[in-house]
């Protein structure tokens, strides 16, 4: 007698794969520009406050205490106004200059000009909001008594605070992007983050802003950054990780 063999059951509801179910990717693509939304908006609101409170004088105990209290350190540490100065310079203009320009040129050289044009874009921008921030606010700068140099300009927000945040936070976003590895991700990111905050910090300890211009600063500066980097997303897509080699 012939045997036959057992069919395999045709039921094609029987261990299929829902297809209509979404890719966890599909979940971290829409999610992920959500929170960057919600994040820029809470630190656009920051600024506002901070802004409103600074114009009431409510943070005046506040700046001085910490004004003072930079003025002991670089007494205490006659070393440390030229460390300062130096995590300063980071912030500068022609610094940051030089960066974004060498940037944009690797980016056009890559065939990266729409991103080339949005780093641009967000630079000149951001400058161009600090500088009418300061106009707008009209904050004068702490008194040369308590400051390691004279600087003429206004206060709030910080400049170099505000530009360090959208440059480094920025470059540090995109290089990242380019990366496979979540460490590798969160490293770059996490070091443009520490080159912002120490480029604000040195700004308070040299004396010639007052804590919430910094503050202020980085609220503004990071918000800023979020908002171009959603942008490059919208127009150019998600960014696609290498695939990393196994047992690298």
């Amino acid at each position: 007698m012939k045997l036959t063999p057992p069919q395999p059951d045709c039921d094609p509801h029987h261990n299929t794969i829902d297809q209509s179910a979404p890719h966890p990717n599909g979940y971290n693509a829409l999610i992920q520009p959500l929170l960057l939304v919600f994040l820029a908006a809470l630190l656009a609101l920051v600024f506002a406050a901070l802004s409103s409170e600074v114009m009431e004088g409510e943070t005046r105990s506040f700046d001085m205490y910490l004004l003072h209290w930079a003025q002991a350190l670089r007494v205490g540490h006659p070393g440390l106004a030229d460390v300062m100065r130096d995590l300063s310079g980071m912030g500068s203009a022609v610094v940051l200059t030089l960066v974004i320009g060498a940037t944009a040129g690797y980016l056009v050289l890559t065939a990266a000009r729409a991103t080339a044009l949005l780093v641009l874009a967000s630079a000149l921008s951001g400058t161009l909001l600090v500088s009418l921030f300061k106009a707008a606010f009209g904050r004068l700068r702490p008194a040369l008594a308590y400051a390691d140099f004279l600087v003429p300009s206004l206060s709030f927000p910080s400049g170099h605070a505000s530009m360090s945040a959208v440059v480094y936070l920025t470059l540090g976003a995109l290089i990242a992007g380019t990366r496979p590895r979540l460490a590798q991700r969160a490293y770059i990111v996490t070091a443009a983050a520490l080159m912002t905050m120490l480029v604000g910090l040195s700004r308070v300890a040299l004396g010639v802003h007052w804590a919430t211009d910094v503050l202020g600063g980085w609220a503004f500066g990071t918000a800023w950054a979020i908002i171009w980097l959603l942008l490059a997303r919208r127009i150019e897509g998600p960014p696609k990780h290498p695939t990393a080699a196994p047992g690298s």
